[in-house]
């Protein structure tokens, strides 16, 4: 009898680890994206996403559904891990995606969304009771 490759016996045990750490998303980090992606809507600042501008709505939406995405394979955990892996560029082409507020010269949306998380959570450590 012959016996089977080591590596062919070694891949189950690889995709049942790689499955038991894709962790959900926790509900204290989505409740904080989605928050993060509703100031991105009410700015009312603009969204570069392949070249083309988009309302913030539209940015919100688009987001989201990279969020539910990347969440359903357990590749995010944290506001910042989605900011670095989902909001930072497009998946489809690489390029990086931009904000475009009235007035101002248009930046690249992570260190925008990091900026927008950060005072997010200072306006909640501030509401907060002590």
């Amino acid at each position: 009898m012959r016996r089977p490759h080591p590596l062919l016996l070694a891949l189950p045990l690889a995709l049942l680890l790689q499955a038991a750490s894709a962790a959900p998303l926790p509900a204290a980090a989505r409740a904080e994206i989605e928050a993060l992606l509703a100031r991105l809507q009410a700015s009312g600042c603009e969204f570069n996403r392949n070249g083309s501008w988009h309302a913030g709505a539209e940015a919100r939406a688009h987001l989201l559904k990279k969020l539910d995405v990347m969440a359903g394979r357990g590749l995010v955990a944290s506001a910042e891990q989605f900011i670095e892996r989902g909001a930072a560029s497009s998946s489809m082409s690489g390029q990086p995606y931009r904000v475009r507020c009235a007035g101002q010269v248009p930046v690249d949306s992570a260190p925008w969304l990091k900026a927008e998380l950060q005072a997010l959570r200072a306006a909640r450590a501030a509401s907060s009771p002590r």
